[in-house]
């Protein structure tokens, strides 16, 4: 029987992602995604090479969804916020993913889709900025990390601090959603 080469990646693609989540490249064993995707290990370097090489796939395809997922508009960073805060509700993995991009990678490996993403998302910033739209009293890179933090600021609490407050989800959300609005308050084109 044929193999089908496109259906085992995949199943390797989902074992790998869930692996690489919950243990990050160092603590991720290429024997537990072999035996979650129901195939011989081999295929692993065969298809993506190291671990390494098979982080930077899994990464560079959820940088890819959360592309997709989550419409950046510079002109309603509250409701990009609120997006971004939802899909790391959604999807916790996504943010233990990125969490382990930045602690195993520090200096990063210019994944061409962190750069995409990260030059579509500034290129808007600036182009909001210029016409007036969006404040100047943060450049384009200060408000892209700070919206950023604010977003998965509930998700990076630690787990003392979040059994002591009983807060639903809708309640976390417009908390990003009202931190960020107050971040942008100084007015459009005001330093």
């Amino acid at each position: 029987m044929a193999r089908d080469s496109g259906q085992t990646k995949a199943r390797l693609l989902e074992a790998a992602t869930a692996e690489l989540a919950e243990h990050g490249i160092a603590g991720a064993r290429v024997d537990r995604i072999a035996k979650a995707a129901s195939v011989n290990k081999q295929l692993i370097y065969a298809y993506f090479g190291n671990k390494d090489e098979l982080f930077d796939t899994v990464f560079s395809s959820y940088v890819g969804h959360v592309m997709d997922d989550v419409d950046f508009d510079a002109t309603d960073l509250p409701a990009y916020a609120g997006r971004l805060f939802d899909r790391f509700e959604d999807d916790p993995a996504a943010l233990r993913l990125s969490t382990w991009y930045r602690l195993e990678r520090p200096q990063g490996m210019n994944l061409e889709a962190v750069v995409t993403l990260n030059e579509v998302r500034l290129d808007r910033l600036r182009q909001a900025q210029r016409a007036g739209l969006l404040t100047t009293h943060f450049d384009p890179v200060q408000l892209l990390t700070l919206i950023q933090a604010v977003a998965t600021s509930w998700a990076t609490t630690n787990p003392e601090f979040s059994a002591t407050t009983s807060t639903s989800r809708a309640y976390r959300r417009r908390t990003v959603i009202a931190a960020v609005e107050r971040l942008l308050a100084d007015g459009p084109g005001q330093t």
